[in-house]
C-alpha cells in the first residue's frame, strides 16, 4: 500500500481507486490524520499558553537567505535552556506568476516561469518545456532529451558553489565562529585537517579562514567555478538564467563537435573541484561534531523526503502520462518518496497522486468550494480537489496571525504527511531505489552512492556517499558537498552518451509541433538545484486556462497544515539547541540560521534578529561580513 492517510486503495495490478464506503473521502477531516510533531517539550501554563519571560522569549529573523526580504522565520526561545520550542516560516511576497499566466499562450510560460528565479530559472524553463511535451503530445528526438539533461546538470553544477562558498560556507568561517564560539577557532588551530593532502588546508582552521567572505580561497574559488558552470549551462540553452533555446519538443540550440568539446573542458575543472570539495566540508563537519556532538540536534527532523527526479534516459522518454512510471524509473536521479527513512514508491504516478497543497495557513482562498474540475489524473487514478489539476489561485491578503494565516506560501503534503526536498533526497531516493541506468562512473549501492572520478589535475579518486541515519543540518551539508561529484559524474556519462549519438548522425535536437486546439493537461516533473519541481497545466483553445507551480521553497518554507503540523523549516527548527557559548545579549542565533540554510533557500540577503527587547542594532548576513 503506497497511501496510508488518502483513501485510496490498489487492486493486485497496481490500479488505484477511492476506498468504498467513505462519504466525502477526501475532507480533511473524513480521512485518516496523520501522526503528529513531537520533537521538544514546550514550558507552557495553564490554558496550553507558552510560558512567558524570563524562560521564553520571540525572536524574528527577519528577512532571511532572499532578496527582497521574501523568506521570515519567528522562533521562540526557552533561553534557560538554550533551544528553540516553537516556529513559523514565512514567505513575505506574492508574485503571482500562475495569475499572469492565466489566458496566455502556452509557449509564453517557458520565459515567464523562468523568471519565477534568478538562480534555477533554466529547471523551470525545462519544467516547462515537459508539460508541454505531454500536452502538445510532441516527443523530443534523443539529442534533444540529452541537451536537456546536460543544461540542467551543468547548471546544478553551477548552482552548488554558490550555497557551499557563498551561503553555507560563511556560518562555518573564523569570522563568524570567533564571535559566536571562539573555543572552537582555538580548537581549530591546532587541529590537522585529515584530507589537507587532497585539498591543500593543513588545519582546519586554515579551512575556516578560507571559508570567510571576500577575501577567504574557498569563497573566492566557489565564484570562479559559478562562471564555468554558467558557461557550461550557456553552451546548450543560450543564455542563463534565463533560457532562449528550449522549447516543446526539444532545444533549438546549434549544437557542433565544439558544443561538447568546450562542455566537456569545463566538466573536467568540476570533477577536480569535487574531490576537494568534499574534503574541506568532511573534515570541518566532523570538527564541530567532535568539539560538540549535540551539533547533531541541530536542524534534525524525521526522514520525510520526496524528489521528482530527473536526467531523462534518451529513448524512453516520450513525455506521455500513460508511460510516465516507465520513463520516470529510468532516470539517472530517481525520483522517490522516503518516509521515515523508508522508500515508499518510485512511481511518479503514485508521487504525483498524492500531493495536495493546502491554504489554511496561507493568504489565499479556499477553492474547494467550486465544482472539482477533475476527478482523476490521464491514468484514471483518482486524485484529490486539493490536487495541482483542481487547485486555483486565490490570493487573500491579511494581517499576519499565527493561529489563522501568516504565509504567502502553501502547505504541500504528500500523503498528508510533511515531507521536505533537496539536493540530498535525489541522492537519497537513487541510492536506496537501485534503479538508476549502469554508468561507469556512479553506482547505486542501496546504501549510498559510489563515485569514480577520472583523472585531470588531481589523480582518479572514488568517493563513497553513505546514506546517513539522520537528516539535520550537518548531514545536509555534507551530503551537498558530495553532490558535486555525483553531479559531474553523471553529466560526464551523459556528454559520452551524446558523443556516440553525435558520431550515429543522430543530431536532430527538437521536434515540430502545432498548439493543441482541445482541452489538454500536461505535468512537468523535474528537479531543481533545491530539490523537488512541478508544473500542472490545463490548456484549452490555445490558451492556458490553469497553472500551478510547485518548487523546493513551497515545501520546505510550508506552515502548518490543515491538522497543525508544522513545515520542514518549522519542525527542523523546533529544538534546534543554541550552541553559541556567548552571553545572551551577544546570541546572533548561527544554528537557527545554519539549519535554515542546510535547506539551501534561494539568495543571500541581511539578516536581522528581534529578541523581544527590539530589533538588534548589529545585522547578520549571510555572508558573516558585517559582524564585529
Amino acid at each position: 500500500m503506497c497511501f496510508k492517510n488518502l483513501p485510496v486503495q490498489f487492486d493486485d495490478h497496481g490500479r488505484a481507486s477511492l476506498k468504498e464506503g467513505v462519504a466525502n473521502p477526501w475532507s480533511i477531516d473524513g480521512a485518516a490524520k496523520p501522526k503528529g510533531f513531537t520533537k521538544t517539550k514546550t514550558a507552557r501554563v495553564a490554558g496550553g499558553a507558552v510560558a512567558t519571560e524570563p524562560q521564553v522569549r520571540d525572536w524574528m529573523i527577519d528577512p532571511i537567505t532572499r532578496v527582497a526580504g521574501a523568506l521570515a522565520i519567528h522562533i521562540q526561545l526557552d533561553l534557560e535552556k538554550r533551544e528553540s520550542i516553537e516556529c513559523h516560516s514565512m514567505a513575505m511576497l506574492f508574485r503571482g506568476y500562475e495569475l499572469i499566466l492565466e489566458g496566455r499562450d502556452p509557449r509564453d510560460s517557458i520565459d515567464l516561469t523562468s523568471r519565477a528565479c534568478g538562480v534555477c530559472g533554466g529547471t523551470h524553463a525545462t519544467c516547462s518545456s515537459q508539460c508541454m511535451d505531454m500536452a502538445f503530445g510532441v516527443r523530443p528526438p534523443p539529442m534533444g532529451v540529452l541537451a536537456r539533461n546536460l543544461g540542467e546538470l551543468a547548471e546544478m553544477l553551477y548552482d552548488a558553489p554558490i550555497h557551499m562558498g557563498l551561503l553555507a560556507g560563511p556560518d562555518y568561517s573564523t569570522p563568524l565562529v570567533e564571535v559566536t564560539n571562539p573555543e572552537i577557532v582555538r580548537k581549530a588551530e591546532t587541529t590537522l585537517a585529515p584530507n589537507s593532502g587532497l585539498h591543500g588546508y593543513e588545519t582546519i582552521k586554515d579551512i575556516m579562514d578560507a571559508m570567510a567572505p571576500l577575501s577567504g580561497k574557498i569563497y573566492l574559488e566557489a565564484i570562479h567555478m559559478t562562471r564555468l558552470g554558467r558557461e557550461m549551462v550557456n553552451l546548450f540553452y543560450g543564455k542563463f538564467p534565463h533560457p532562449s533555446t528550449l522549447v516543446p519538443g526539444g532545444v533549438t540550440t546549434t549544437i557542433t563537435t565544439s558544443t561538447f568539446n568546450e562542455y566537456n573542458s569545463r566538466l573536467m575543472g568540476f570533477l577536480d573541484y569535487a574531490k576537494r570539495v568534499q574534503g574541506w566540508w568532511n573534515d570541518v563537519l566532523d570538527f564541530f561534531l567532535e568539539c560538540n556532538p549535540r551539533y547533531t540536534e541541530v536542524g534534525d527532523r524525521p526522514i520525510n523526503i520526496i524528489q521528482p527526479g530527473a536526467w531523462d534516459d534518451p529513448e524512453a522518454y516520450d513525455g506521455t502520462f500513460a508511460n510516465l512510471d516507465t520513463w520516470g524509473n529510468l532516470r539517472r536521479s530517481t525520483p522517490g518518496v522516503v518516509i521515515d527513512g523508508k522508500l515508499v514508491t518510485t512511481n511518479l504516478t503514485q508521487i504525483d497522486a498524492g500531493i495536495e497543497e493546502f491554504v489554511q495557513h496561507s493568504f489565499y482562498e479556499e477553492w474547494t468550494a467550486e465544482q472539482q474540475r477533475y476527478q482523476t489524473d490521464p491514468n484514471g487514478n483518482p486524485i484529490s480537489p486539493y490536487h495541482a489539476w483542481n487547485k486555483i489561485t486565490i490570493p487573500k491578503p491579511g494581517a499576519r496571525d499565527f493561529k489563522e494565516k501568516y504565509t504567502w506560501d502553501t502547505a504541500p503534503r504528500w500523503d498528508r504527511q510533511v515531507v521536505e526536498t533537496g539536493v540530498y533526497g535525489r541522492m537519497w531516493t537513487t541510492a536506496l531505489a537501485q534503479k538508476a541506468p549502469p554508468s561507469d562512473f556512479v553506482e547505486s549501492t542501496g546504501d549510498g552512492l559510489r563515485m569514480l572520478l577520472p583523472k585531470g589535475e588531481l589523480p582518479e579518486m572514488e568517493l563513497f556517499w553513505k546514506v546517513p541515519d539522520r537528516l539535520n543540518a550537518f548531514e545536509r551539508t555534507r551530503a551537498r558537498s558530495f553532490s558535486v561529484a555525483w553531479q559531474a559524474a553523471n553529466a560526464l556519462t551523459v556528454l559520452l552518451q551524446a558523443y556516440d549519438y553525435w558520431r550515429r548522425g543522430e543530431t536532430k535536437a527538437y521536434q515540430k509541433f502545432t498548439v493543441p486546439k482541445d482541452e489538454r493537461r500536461g505535468a512537468g516533473f523535474w528537479e531543481a538545484g533545491r530539490g523537488w519541481l512541478s508544473h500542472h497545466m490545463t490548456i484549452d483553445k490555445g490558451r492556458i486556462v490553469n497553472y500551478q507551480i510547485n518548487t523546493p521553497s513551497t515545501l520546505n518554507a510550508s506552515p502548518r497544515d490543515p491538522w497543525g503540523v508544522p513545515g520542514p523549516y518549522e519542525q527542523a527548527s523546533i529544538g534546534t539547541p543554541l550552541l553559541e557559548t556567548t552571553a545572551e545579549d551577544n546570541l546572533k542565533g548561527i544554528d537557527v540560521l545554519r539549519t535554515i540554510r542546510s535547506f539551501d533557500p534561494c539568495m543571500p540577503c541581511t539578516t536581522h534578529i528581534d529578541t523581544g527587547r527590539g530589533v538588534i542594532s548589529r545585522e547578520v548576513n549571510s555572508c558573516s561580513c558585517t559582524l564585529e
